[in-house]
């Protein structure tokens, strides 16, 4: 056997490597990214079913989300101890199994803790995920592979929701919720067995910008910024959202035109984190993110003043502009971190954005009520803004991670 068939040989199964990657953490996402937005599909039902109030039901939302945040550091630092697939395939079964036990609940008190378990597992999949596409991409592809990754969350978001809205007409919400929390454990095993066990191949061999993190301070302070600005920019976008209903209400928008307006956003949104990623590989993260940030920026100011009509067509490319930035952000961090400790890395940074975005509309809201809906939404603009100068910052690491 020659050199030139090792090369082939050994190019064919980093390839095979790359496509196992992809498909188990795009899979994943997709079935994690499912199981949390299915919850605002089952909050009217379990309001009939249990006598809920409002103040309940975010209760319930609350403790899926904050397990799912909350224990994303933990989780990666499982994962070093005992190995992604493990930790990963387990979180997935985990998820699953707490839809099993929320269709088996007869009480409050046990669906708020099947709705903790659900969440505990699903805390697994981002960091993890995330670090599996880091590891078996590299240079610029990482970043659009990450960018693949997070599209195929959206389409989860999208999914899921719609399956279970169809399994109930031909079954009780119960049986429902127990036939998608089995897909959970299903997909756990197929996890398990088609992950590519790239930890060994990793550590024994470190990039060559794994010296540079150690070595460099620009590189030392790189993830916190990226970690700022990406605090900054999940808040803001949870912010909009917010407000963007009662802007359309202004606008004489039905409850039928609200939603078809959010959908719009949300389209936009899974687009712009496929597109943007892209983007982001061939001119770079700093200008990507000055881009989204500035067109974010100017489309919420320039749909206070416009009509109906104009802020239904101009809300895709705000979508596509909120969403965007995120690719790039996350697809950033594994130039920042040294790979044994992007796990970790990944679960930090998946905590402050969906703990920031969980916090920011409450603080936005009291904004709202002191000065109004479209002044407080001069201010989330602006909030945008404020990346711009951190990512110039951010530069000199990023460049330094790349050379």
């Amino acid at each position: 056997m020659t050199a030139s068939d090792d090369s082939e040989g050994a190019a064919a199964q980093r390839k095979g490597q790359e496509r196992r990657a992809i498909g188990v953490a795009g899979g994943a996402h997709v079935l994690h990214d499912g199981y949390t937005d299915l919850i605002y599909v089952m909050l009217p039902i379990w309001q009939s079913e249990f006598g809920l109030g409002f103040a309940a039901l975010g209760l319930m939302k609350t403790v899926f989300s904050g397990a799912l945040a909350g224990f994303q550091i933990p989780a990666g630092l499982l994962a070093e101890r005992y190995g992604a697939p493990l930790v990963l395939a387990l979180g997935t079964a985990l998820a699953g199994l707490g839809y099993c036990l929320a269709g088996l609940s007869n009480g409050v008190m046990l669906l708020v803790a099947a709705l903790f378990v659900g969440g505990l597992g699903a805390s697994t999949q981002h960091p993890i995920a995330s670090s599996l596409i880091a590891h078996a991409f590299s240079g610029a592809r990482s970043r659009t592979a990450l960018g693949t990754y997070n599209f195929a969350g959206d389409i989860g978001k999208m999914t899921v929701p719609a399956a279970a809205s169809l399994l109930f007409v031909v079954l009780p919400w119960r049986e429902a919720l127990m036939l998608l929390g089995s897909l959970g454990v299903l997909v756990a095993i197929a996890v398990y067995v088609l992950i590519p066990r790239l930890g060994d191949a990793v550590a024994a061999a470190p990039k060559k910008s794994d010296a540079g993190v150690h070595g460099s301070a620009r590189l030392r302070y790189g993830f916190p910024l990226l970690l700022s600005v990406g605090v900054i920019d999940s808040a803001t976008r949870m912010a909009f959202l917010t407000f963007l209903p009662f802007v359309l209400t202004a606008k004489g928008a039905s409850l039928p035109t609200i939603g078809l307006a959010l959908t719009l956003v949300f389209a936009g949104g899974a687009a712009g984190k496929l597109v943007c990623a892209f983007i982001g590989a061939r001119i770079g993260a700093v200008a990507t993110v000055w881009l989204t940030e500035t067109v974010t920026a100017l489309g919420i100011v320039a749909l206070l003043p416009l009509s109906l009509e104009g802020a239904m067509v101009l809300l895709p490319v705000v979508g596509v502009a909120l969403n965007g930035t995120s690719s790039v952000l996350y697809g950033s961090v594994p130039s920042l971190v040294e790979s044994a400790r992007r796990q970790r890395a990944f679960g930090i940074f998946y905590t402050g954005t969906i703990g920031a975005g969980a916090v920011s509309p409450a603080i936005y809201g009291l904004l709202g009520d002191a000065v109004g809906v479209p002044a407080a939404l001069m201010v989330v603009a602006a909030g945008v803004l404020l990346t711009l100068p951190l990512t110039l910052v951010l530069r000199p690491a990023l460049t330094a991670a790349s050379d």
